[in-house]
């Protein structure tokens, strides 16, 4: 069949052309505006690198700042940076009166700093957050080096806690010596176990927390009825002081002891009053503001222009042409040498036969890919008449139980008693099974399995399993044992993980002898079920996962399971980004391995 040509407006050559051509000309275009643009205008001042490029030299200055009360030493660590970025960098005060100077010629009296150096007033588009007073100038709340094992132990007791309630964190420094939890999985109870420590103060810095408290007070003007107190993060808590009868301000809301910000202005209006009582308090203990100049050695803040001449735009327009010219000779002979071979695939692929591959390019890789998918479709399509075959194999013999001795009883060949009643609901549960397992099979298939991770105690579940599978353990007359070495705790979904490790040992218990044994054994991230049963053969190891085979064809229902539990096994162990693997000895046993990430 001669497929119809494709009218030429919906043409992929006319689309990849008008593509092309549009493309081109916005490009080039755009090109040539900015090469003019830029070229006849004039170089900006080379005063160096922008901030931005170098936030490095800003650190290191905000650092130092930070921890020192002048610059008398930062001259050495100007000099090592400047040599290693090969640049200038100068440190001024606010009239320009140079303060450390890495060394160079040009005068910087009319250059523009860079940035300012103020560790009390960060500029924030460099180093992100809202917090303008950097952490590391710690002043009078910095914890004396006596008082710091007081608060290694809160922290460690605040740990201990966290632990307690399975939540996880770690422990980190802050620059002013004082030790935070870090939370990684934290629920109510472990934010209440990482606060606790933020309730331990030392004497130096309750010391200094009150006066800043006092300071914000002063800085609200709420006179002697408000008493702010300040948390070591610098968090503010107002409460009042004795009882009057006014509010303090309309931007503040009473509750019990205690005043709450009643919107964003009373919010703002006590952030900034902490702030600047901070910075109040540091300002003795950090080194002054300074400008900050980053330029090249050379240059300084000498300025280059040139100016694009006629005839040099002249040619950038020519040239400019000449490329889109060719672009549009191109794509026109590139678009038809594309066409032909993929009209040669729409009728291999309408015809439903596979593309001879001649190419290795783009292509050619296509043609493979239509043909493997056309391979994969027919062996989809054989493996679901399979499947439809052995799902209909697997309901037929319960369900013709159930109509049999359901027929019997209406012709009193059967006695409806307690013993009918049971054989029909043994014969309801196992069609029940059967269609459960078919149900999770399904949603793996469908990408619809989900799992929920959670920490989990490999031990406590260990035991669960092996109490779920006590009895028919003890009915088989076969020993059940479970083994952990330490006390691992594993990420993964519980419930989940007991079904799958339930499938193994039901399938462990079922091929295992009287007398025989089964171990569940747990070592870090790796979890096996052992048995002492009958083993598989080396030929039908590969084909233990496949649904609804046995490697006993012989087999009962009853005894050789509905064929599903090792096939939704290992799709669990898929939802958990787990491998499930076998190995067996005939007579000897069989042993299923499951390693967790």
């Amino acid at each position: 069949m001669t497929p119809a040509r494709v009218p030429l407006r919906h043409s992929l050559v006319t689309r990849l052309l008008a593509t092309s051509v549009l493309i081109a000309i916005a490009a080039i275009g755009a090109t040539a505006w900015l090469a003019a643009r830029t070229a006849t205008r004039a170089i900006t001042q080379e005063q160096g690198r922008s901030l931005t490029e170098e936030k490095g030299v800003y650190d290191l200055l905000v650092g130092y700042a930070a921890t020192h009360a002048r610059w008398s030493g930062a001259q050495t660590l100007i000099d090592e940076r400047a040599a290693k970025l090969g640049r200038r960098i100068t440190l001024t005060t606010a009239d320009r009166t140079v303060i450390a100077d890495s060394g160079g010629r040009a005068d910087l009296r009319t250059a523009r700093p860079s940035a300012l150096v103020d560790p009390l007033n960060l500029d924030v588009g460099l180093v992100g957050g809202d917090d303008r007073i950097d952490p590391r100038a710690a002043g009078p709340f910095r914890v004396r080096p006596g008082e710091r094992p007081q608060l290694q132990k809160a922290a460690e007791d605040a740990m201990s806690c966290l632990r307690k309630t399975r939540g996880q964190g770690q422990i980190e420094q802050l620059p002013n010596g004082r030790p935070t939890i870090v939370l990684t999985v934290a629920d109510a109870d472990a934010a209440s176990c990482a606060s606790s420590l933020s309730d331990t103060t030392t004497p130096s810095e309750a010391k200094a927390l009150r006066k800043l408290g006092e300071s914000t007070a002063k800085c609200l003007n709420f006179g002697v009825s408000l008493t702010v107190y300040v948390s070591p993060d610098f968090t503010p808590m107002l409460a009042k002081s004795g009882i009057y009868d006014d509010k303090p301000s309309t931007d503040f809301v009473a509750s019990e002891a205690l005043f709450q910000p009643a919107n964003a202005a009373g919010a703002t209006r006590v952030r900034n009053c902490v702030e600047k009582s901070r910075r109040a308090m540091l300002t003795k203990y950090v080194a002054p503001p300074a400008l900050l100049f980053v330029t090249d050695p050379q240059a300084g803040a000498d300025q280059t222009r040139f100016t694009l001449s006629p005839a040099n735009t002249t040619r950038i327009v020519a040239t400019t042409g000449a490329v889109l010219l060719v672009t549009i000779v191109v794509t026109v002979l590139v678009g038809r040498r594309l066409v032909r071979p993929l009209r040669a695939l729409t009728v291999a692929a309408d015809e439903h036969r596979p593309v001879p591959v001649t190419r290795n390019d783009e292509i050619g890789r296509l043609a493979r890919a239509l043909n493997d998918s056309a391979e994969r479709r027919d062996r989809a399509e054989t493996q679901r008449r399979a499947m439809v075959s052995d799902v209909a194999h697997e309901l037929r013999s319960p369900l013709t139980n159930i109509r049999s001795w359901l027929e019997a009883a209406q012709d009193d060949l059967a006695p409806t008693d307690g013993q009918l009643l049971t054989l029909l609901h043994e014969e309801a549960v196992q069609l029940q099974h059967i269609i459960d397992d078919l149900s999770d099979l399904a949603a793996a298939d469908a990408g619809t399995l989900r799992v929920h991770p959670a920490p989990v105690v490999v031990r406590d579940l260990l035991a669960q399993v092996a109490e779920a599978h006590r009895a028919a353990a003890d009915n088989a007359g076969v020993r059940l044992e479970t083994a952990t070495d330490g006390d691992p705790v594993l990420t993964a979904d519980p419930v989940r993980l007991r079904q799958l490790l339930g499938n193994l040992v039901s399938n462990a218990i079922r091929y295992t002898p009287a007398g025989g044994t089964v171990t569940v054994h747990a070592h870090d991230t790796t979890i096996t079920v052992r048995d002492t049963g009958i083993g598989i053969s080396p030929d039908h190891l590969p084909k233990i996962f496949d649904r609804f085979w046995r490697a006993d064809t012989s087999r009962s229902r009853a005894t050789g399971g509905s064929g599903l539990g090792l096939s939704i096994a290992r799709q669990l162990a898929d939802a958990h980004n787990a491998t499930l693997t076998a190995t067996s000895t005939p007579g000897a046993g069989t042993t299923f391995t499951l390693e967790l990430p």
